[in-house]
């Protein structure tokens, strides 16, 4: 018998249903698919049913919790992304998206992201967001990649920084902290942080719980981070670091250590510095990874050598979907003035159309219009755009954005671009 598409059921899931949700879920990650009962409590202290979806099959001769297997898993949660000026607008943070590999090619994503973008619309949702696994998945959602993200690999020996004294030249210091310290510490800090840095988005108390030891999964193997935080001279605390080092030794007892940076947020140049120039100077560390960094990060010219700093990863990384034209141009600041006439095209129907923006250094007002558009284009390069990481005409050159008027572009780059490119150090 033929299985239609229309047949598979698409819901939120119930409390009883967690463990068997969360069992596709590590199946479409290839992970091992059960989870201990202490796991699966924990997920129901933060998953929101009635946006956590779930595709189940009827026909299935397989049966669990005495109903259909389900076949595919959506979720998604309220999250704050920091807008260009350092607004926060209200997002939907989309996560945990898998389909079983018997049950693709079915439209079933289709259904759970039309259901969770026009429950975040009603919401009042500004923006939906995600970390795209595979590239071609999200445009044709709505979605455009907003920020990248770069790691560097550093030759610790080539830096010179391993025969210097860790200590800070500007008379701040490096204090090693515990898990406890950094949950007083961090949250405040990374606010600091995000209220300067487009694309950072907001940590809740559960991540610095996690991150820190406090909460612990019995899927997640644990290891203990070493932790470093940066006070300038008057001792406000400006940076933190967490990270983890390896033990390996060469055979004629060199140590070749790694120390891979879990995560390092700054609110000065100074913390930044002092910080990279501490992990380069640890004693038997060899080479430092540098994890997730923005990808015009300070880091390579903040060594001695910035070719000791060699770049090992450069991709996409926060995936945005505006749900409101006007909210979104409205809430971020600009550098220059001018007047733009944009025409969103929305396959959606959630926020398409003609928006006249009128944009300067003292706010923006956008509004719909009947006026002629200077520029079309689809609502997933208007969010390439928001943040400030593309240009518009490099977009017109590659016939994703249309000039109406000649010269829209570059209107558009002057209005939209940043001097610092949007930054988001986490995943989620």
């Amino acid at each position: 018998m033929t299985r239609r598409a229309e047949d598979i059921e698409v819901r939120p899931i119930t409390e009883p249903e967690i463990r068997e949700w969360n069992r596709a879920l590590n199946t479409g990650f290839l992970r091992p698919p059960d989870l201990s009962d202490h796991d699966v409590a924990d997920l129901g202290t933060y998953l929101i049913p009635s946006r956590t979806l779930a595709a189940f099959d009827p026909h299935s001769p397989l049966r669990s919790s005495g109903g259909a297997p389900v076949v595919a898993t959506f979720r998604s949660f309220p999250q704050e992304l920091t807008a260009v000026g350092g607004a926060p607008v209200p997002a939907d943070a989309i996560t945990n998206v898998s389909v079983t590999a018997t049950h693709r090619r079915r439209g079933i994503l289709s259904r759970m992201m039309a259901l969770d973008l026009a429950a975040a619309k009603e919401r009042g949702d500004v923006v939906a967001t995600l970390i795209a696994a595979e590239y071609p998945i999200y445009g044709r959602y709505g979605f455009g990649p907003a920020t990248h993200s770069a790691e560097w690999t550093i030759d610790v020996p080539r830096t010179g920084l391993d025969r210097h004294r860790p200590t800070p030249d500007d008379g701040g210091r490096i204090d090693l902290v515990d898990g406890s310290d950094v949950r007083k510490l961090g949250p405040e800090l990374h606010e600091r942080l995000r209220r300067t840095r487009p694309g950072v988005i907001n940590r809740s108390e559960r991540w610095w719980q996690v991150t820190t030891g406090a909460i612990r999964l019995d899927a997640r193997p644990w290891t203990q981070p070493f932790l470093a935080v940066y006070r300038s001279p008057s001792g406000e605390v400006e940076g933190l670091a967490a990270y983890v080092c390896d033990d390996h030794w060469g055979d004629d007892k060199r140590p070749l250590n790694t120390a891979s940076v879990k995560n390092l947020i700054t609110t000065s140049p100074a913390a930044e510095r002092a910080l990279w120039h501490y992990l380069c100077s640890i004693d038997w560390v060899t080479t430092v990874k540098s994890g997730r960094r923005a990808p015009d990060d300070l880091l390579p010219h903040l060594l001695p050598d910035p070719r000791a700093a060699r770049l090992t990863t450069y991709a996409d990384w926060l995936w945005v979907r505006i749900l409101d034209v006007v909210r979104a141009l409205e809430a971020r600041t600009y550098g220059g003035s001018g007047t733009l006439v944009l025409e969103v095209v929305d396959e959606a129907g959630l926020t398409g159309g003609r928006y006249r923006l009128e944009a300067g250094p003292d706010g923006a007002k956008c509004a719909p219009t009947d006026l002629e558009p200077q520029l079309i284009l689809p609502v997933a390069e208007l969010a390439t755009l928001w943040l400030g990481d593309e240009s518009a005409v490099r977009l017109a050159a590659l016939g994703r954005v249309r000039e109406q008027q000649e010269g829209a572009a570059h209107v558009a780059d002057a209005l939209l671009r940043t001097s610092r490119r949007p930054w988001c150090p986490d995943i989620f």
